[in-house]
């Protein structure tokens, strides 16, 4: 949602977080528009705020959720793969969902989670063409356990 380019400084809106890229945005918005999922924060920044701020952050930004979580604290500082993992592994109920995520270490995910994840370039982010890949991938899901 925030790309990260070393030559320009992000704006900070008026909530203390970066603003979001429009692209990233609409892209968001369409897959918003066209299911009904939660997000679940990765990013290192989940617990700067908490998930009702973290609700007023996105629609400050345009981007209407009804609900939304975060990975458990990093206590021991593991790499996301291990923080997504981990997470996975402590769910009773093995729900549909789709990583999103820039985080190479990503890619170290086992098999069966890896299909799941959806991974935009750091310096681009969230774009259409990851919005429809998205879709795809949890309509494919939702006829697998339908």
């Amino acid at each position: 949602m925030t790309p990260a380019n070393s030559w320009r400084s992000p704006e900070i809106l008026a909530d203390g977080f970066i603003e979001f890229n429009s692209k990233a945005i609409k892209a968001l918005n369409k897959v918003l528009a066209n299911t009904e999922i939660e997000i679940v924060l990765t990013t290192s920044h989940k617990f700067k705020y908490n998930l009702n701020e973290w609700i007023n952050i996105f629609k400050t930004r345009n981007i209407n959720l009804n609900k939304i979580s975060r990975l458990p604290d990093n206590i021991g500082n593991l790499d996301r793969n291990y923080e997504i993992l981990n997470w996975f592994n402590s769910k009773t109920i093995q729900d549909n969902f789709i990583i999103l995520d820039d985080d190479k270490s990503l890619n170290a995910l086992p098999a069966f989670l890896k299909a799941r994840l959806i991974q935009t370039s750091a310096s681009v982010g969230f774009t259409n063409d990851l919005a429809d890949e998205m879709l795809a991938l949890i309509q494919k899901e939702n006829h697998e356990f339908a």
